[in-house]
């Protein structure tokens, strides 16, 4: 029995002479929670939408959740959530009738908005419109309406970016609870705690290749093998060091 969730090999895309993503592989296992790590135009929301069946694969070629990315797009769709780093909703249509388009749009029966609500801390806010949320419970309900039809996969993009400390943990806790529920997830952020805190396993991509991929414990123990030092510091080798050796200190706009 195949237990992968996500199969890519040698994924890449171009964009005119950018090439964006450079022949990505790697599996993501079933009940696990993937990160992909990377700076700016790293290739890591590219990679994401080819996977989603969102942007053409130019090379290589993918499964997700059994289904061939490039020849069965809308199977692929069907089973997984998308959660995107910027989501809109209509402001003057409330949480419940949102959610209860997104149930019908799947014909999904025994479930109702409230259900999906309470499973990310909403309740309260059944009858409140999007602009009245914060930004931590507009992303906990971007993310209601990305489970609405139980997916088997859930694509979160840097799913906890301009959040504050208090909104990120919590948003922490819904993920991890949902990969309990049995969701796999694939994840892209910025922030080495929350790679550190949330992933099974950890890509790091640089111009658009993976250059490193390990739990994050692991990703450290690599970095020491290299015969990695510090002078005159005494503090434990960390994820940001790791990030900053493999992918350099220069700003990335």
């Amino acid at each position: 029995m195949n237990t992968d969730m996500i199969e890519a090999h040698e994924l890449s895309k171009h964009y005119g002479d950018l090439h964006a993503v450079r022949g990505v592989s790697f599996e993501v296992k079933a009940g696990e929670i993937f990160g992909i790590l990377g700076p700016n135009g790293a290739g890591k929301t590219t990679t994401l939408e080819m996977l989603e069946a969102l942007r053409r694969i130019d090379s290589g070629s993918a499964r997700v959740a059994g289904h061939d990315v490039s020849r069965e797009p809308d199977a692929v769709k069907r089973a997984i959530g998308v959660q995107i780093q910027s989501a809109a909703f209509f402001d003057k249509v409330r949480l419940e009738e949102l959610l209860s388009f997104a149930l019908s749009v799947y014909h999904v029966r025994g479930v109702t908005p409230r259900d999906l609500l309470a499973r990310v801390q909403l309740s309260e806010k059944a009858r409140s419109y999007p602009e009245q949320l914060s930004g931590g419970q507009l992303q906990r309900f971007s993310i209601a309406m990305a489970i609405a039809h139980a997916p088997e996969m859930l694509f979160l993009d840097e799913p906890t970016t301009g959040l504050d400390p208090q909104a990120r943990r919590n948003t922490w806790d819904l993920i991890r609870e949902l990969r309990d529920d049995g969701i796999t997830i694939l994840l892209t952020t910025h922030y080495m705690d929350e790679a550190e805190f949330l992933c099974d396993r950890l890509a790091i991509m640089d111009k658009g290749s993976i250059v490193a991929l390990d739990s994050p414990a692991g990703l450290v123990e690599q970095l020491l093998d290299t015969g990695f030092t510090r002078t005159q510091e005494v503090r434990p080798a960390t994820l940001d060091d790791v990030f900053i050796h493999l992918t350099g200190k220069e700003l990335r706009d």
